[in-house]
């Protein structure tokens, strides 16, 4: 049970899970706004245009409503309402547009962070006098590699080069001679 409860404890600490429950609190957050919108103003707007003289709004009466003499309601109407349906399809199509440009900014805000670290990154890598080198020079030079102890391979081979350069000279002196 312990284990069960850390591993538990260690996934809630993670920031994606914190993201994850900020991004639905805005997200629902935003829905409210956007469904206040379409219904009390954007759903008028779409029932006033037909003008329906009896109900004012972008409905098919199927069967009416069926009243008694005192206007008690005996048996409810049956209505196909157009205009909620198409005020859900404007609904969606708000919050999709406002969610793809939130998700578009967060990315573009990530890949301006991550050249930003990069950046860094590879100033931290270049002690200050190469920085200053590297800043007054158009452009940089490669440095040769330096190795501070060769291994035996490396000073034999080393040694064997020049010994061959020598022996090169000196046959390129003798030619000349002759």
């Amino acid at each position: 049970m312990k284990k069960l409860l850390k591993e538990f404890k260690a996934f809630i600490n993670k920031g994606s899970v914190m993201d994850l429950a900020v991004g639905m609190m805005i997200g629902s957050a935003f829905t409210a706004i956007v469904n206040s919108l379409v219904k009390n103003i954007l759903t008028p707007l779409i029932n006033w245009i037909p003008g329906s003289a009896e109900t004012g709004a972008l409905q098919t009466v199927l069967r009416p409503a069926v009243t008694d003499d005192a206007g008690n309601i005996i048996t409810e109407a049956l209505i196909l309402d157009w205009g909620a349906v198409i005020s859900a399809i404007v609904t969606f199509f708000c919050t999709a547009l406002v969610l793809f440009l939130v998700v578009k900014a967060f990315n573009k805000l990530k890949e301006t962070g991550s050249k930003v670290k990069d950046a860094a990154v590879r100033k931290d890598e270049q002690p200050a006098a190469e920085a200053e080198v590297a800043a007054a020079q158009p452009e940089p030079q490669p440095e040769p590699v330096v190795e501070e102890k060769p291994s035996e391979t490396d000073a034999l081979l080393r040694e064997i080069l020049a010994e061959l350069k020598r022996s090169n000279a000196e046959k390129t002196e003798n030619s000349e001679q002759n």
